[in-house]
């Protein structure tokens, strides 16, 4: 497979140092007299006041805000009702008033802003972070980076040519476990990977839903036209609107919201870009509401070097919303043993037994039992006081500080996650077995691009 650094010029066709995210050294000149000083207050706008925002990403930010000398002054959403909801809610838990903005041309235009936290509906992100980038606003963006080719194509250039400090919402490369894991990984001592098992079950029929809403908003108090941004402009609907994760092309669901964050792990792991195939199955089996996605899917991913098929291993991700067995899983698995993400633990299980090997005249191969820093992944629905999502904030608040690009989540990893969940995507729509051209940086479902 191409490696990290062939793989970004060919993408991106950038400058090395930006798209490997460097220090300071990296950054362009516009972006460099951007870095602030020790005791500058960088002050940021938020873009969507959403449940994750609310919960998980404001806490987070606040816990380092006064250390770091970071406050919010803006906010931009759509939804008047959201926007006098944010206001509200900010001022009761920092003591000061912020700015409304009706929508992010507004914001932009503010001189007092510095970089954003985007949390708006999920197929804004890549398009809203391209603005941000052309802008010159810092980002802190949450995941998935992008739903198709086309906005993840778009951002990456508008980042890589911005040279302004981004961190993809993929929390799990700011946690110390899965530092531990990927060092251990990269001391030989686990082996090759020979397959992945992943897995996210729920038992929850309100997962994405909001009927009561459904029923409050109307289309008078908020810009449907922004809303849709590029996607095929349809008629007024408050489902799509606030219950976009249900309906392509607003969203892939299952991929571009859960996938995305253990399928990354993958390509953190193991230096790998994008799979080389993927197939998927899948439907709506329970939850018969009208919606287009699917409550169940499974997708398999083949995974190695592009020139030699004889190598690589096999990734299996499965998620349901109408049996939560299971719960969340991300297991790997070599010829000596396993690596568990879930109970953080490397032990022999499945390793290569005496037994078996006398068979066939070789040595048994089996992992020394290993402890890796106890850190959880909360599954449940926007959950609030994640150290994961604490540590990945303050990662980049610092970066951002500090003038360094070098994120623990950069563009590039989140351009990385979106082939791969666009990939699963194509290939449960069209049942077809699905590649990625690096060429045409597109999807191909056979051999036609995959759009809509």
């Amino acid at each position: 497979m191409e490696n990290r650094r062939t793989f970004i010029k060919k993408i991106a066709g950038a400058s090395a140092a930006v798209a490997l995210g460097g220090v300071a050294t990296g950054l362009s000149a516009s972006s460099y007299r951007r870095i602030v000083g020790a005791n500058d207050r960088i002050r940021v706008g938020i873009i969507g006041f959403s449940d994750r925002f609310r919960s998980s990403l404001f806490p987070s930010f606040m816990e380092h805000a006064a250390k770091l000398n970071f406050e919010f002054t803006a906010l931009s959403d759509l939804w008047n009702r959201r926007r006098e909801e944010g206001r509200t809610f900010v001022k009761e838990k920092t003591g000061h008033d912020i700015t409304l903005c009706r929508n992010n041309d507004e914001l932009f235009e503010k001189d007092d802003i510095d970089a954003v936290i985007i949390s708006s509906a999920d197929f804004q992100h890549a398009l809203i972070l391209a603005a941000a980038a052309r802008e010159k606003k810092h980002a802190y963006c949450e995941k998935p980076f992008a739903e198709t080719m086309d906005d993840a194509n778009a951002a990456l250039k508008a980042c890589n040519d911005s040279g302004i400090i981004v961190q993809i919402g993929s929390q799990r490369r700011s946690g110390a476990n899965y530092h531990a894991a990927y060092n251990y990984l990269k001391s030989g001592k686990f082996g090759d990977i020979v397959m992945a098992e992943m897995c996210w079950n729920v038992n929850q029929p309100g997962r994405w839903r909001r009927p009561q809403l459904c029923t409050e908003i109307r289309e008078t108090d908020t810009d449907w036209t922004r809303f849709q941004m590029n996607r095929p402009k349809t008629a007024w609907d408050p489902r799509k609107y606030l219950e976009y994760r249900l309906f392509w092309p607003y969203s892939s669901g299952i991929p571009g919201q859960w996938m995305c964050h253990q399928i990354d792990t993958v390509h953190w792991f193991t230096g790998l870009s994008y799979p080389r195939s993927v197939v998927a199955n899948g439907g709506i089996y329970m939850w018969n509401d009208g919606r287009t996605n699917p409550d169940t899917l499974t997708a398999v991913f083949d995974y190695g070097a592009l020139d030699d098929k004889s190598k690589g291993f096999q990734v299996v991700y499965s998620s349901r919303f109408s049996n939560a067995a299971g719960g969340t899983k991300e297991l790997y698995y070599s010829n000596g043993g396993m690596l568990n993400l879930d109970t953080n633990e490397i032990t022999a299980d499945g390793g290569l037994d005496d037994r078996a090997a006398k068979e066939m005249n070789m040595q048994s191969n089996r992992l020394e039992k290993f402890k890796l820093p106890q850190m959880t992944v909360e599954s449940g629905a926007n959950t609030g006081g994640d150290p994961l999502t604490s540590a990945h904030i303050r990662n980049w608040m610092e970066c951002v500080r500090n003038g360094n690009t070098a994120t623990n989540c950069p563009v590039e990893a989140g351009y990385s996650h979106a082939i791969a969940c666009a990939m699963a995507n194509a290939a449960f729509r069209t049942g077809l077995r699905v590649t990625f051209d690096s060429a045409k940086k597109q999807i191909l479902a056979g051999n036609k691009v995959f759009k809509y």
